[in-house]
């Protein structure tokens, strides 16, 4: 995705969150709909469909994010695997093995690398700013906190830092986070399709949703 691209997702996430569609946000969704016959770009807000305002599929937007990681190199010695989408589908695919029904932290493990393409010196927040609306608090707070969580392993983090972390009812899964991260860097190893996965996702949040 072309650097015009990532500023109109920007954009189209500032209209939906006022819940407002206009032709350039309409045209930007349909531009990046995807290939799969059926797909809704756009899904209905609020309880009357005709004439409600909508926004873009957050499965849509999390595609506009993740594609761009194909173009972005980890450094070598701590990527050895390639791009950073091929990275991220080994991360989210041994997240899978460990919690095939927790939507919120498969996100996590799908998404937490997505700000490298934005802004790689701060990729953590762009990656929270570029999401903000479209993942839940959980999936946020896992994304927010990877990094620490690696540093736990590594045993470079403070004990202060560690006791708040240690406070969340989610420091369990957050150090699973962390080890599928570090985990998710092997050469040749099998990965779904970024759609694919995608696909699973929405399933998942439709079958387990509220």
């Amino acid at each position: 995705m072309t650097a015009a691209a990532l500023a109109g997702v920007a954009e189209a996430r500032a209209h939906a969150a006022r819940g407002v569609v206009t032709r350039d946000v309409q045209s930007l969704v349909e531009r990046h709909e995807g290939d799969r016959p059926g797909g809704a770009a756009y899904r209905p807000v609020g309880p009357n469909w005709a004439g409600a305002p909508r926004r873009p599929d957050r499965f849509h937007v999390y595609r506009w994010l993740l594609q761009p990681l194909e173009t972005v190199k980890g450094r070598a010695e701590h990527h050895p695997e390639g791009d950073l989408l091929y990275h991220s589908l080994q991360v989210f695919e041994l997240a899978r093995d460990e919690r095939p029904y927790d939507e919120e932290f498969l996100l996590a493990a799908l998404l937490h690398d997505v700000g490298k393409a934005i802004d790689r010196r701060e990729h953590t927040a762009a990656a929270l700013d570029a999401l903000d609306g479209f993942i839940t608090p959980r999936t946020a707070w896992f994304i927010e906190h990877h990094e620490a969580a690696q540093a736990h392993l590594d045993g470079t983090l403070g004990v202060r830092s560690r006791r708040r972390l240690a406070a969340s009812d989610d420091y369990e899964e957050l150090l699973l986070l962390a080890e599928c991260d570090r985990a998710g860097r092997e050469r040749g190893a099998p990965v779904p399709d970024l759609l694919d996965a995608l696909d699973y996702l929405r399933r998942l949040a439709a079958d387990c949703g509220p």
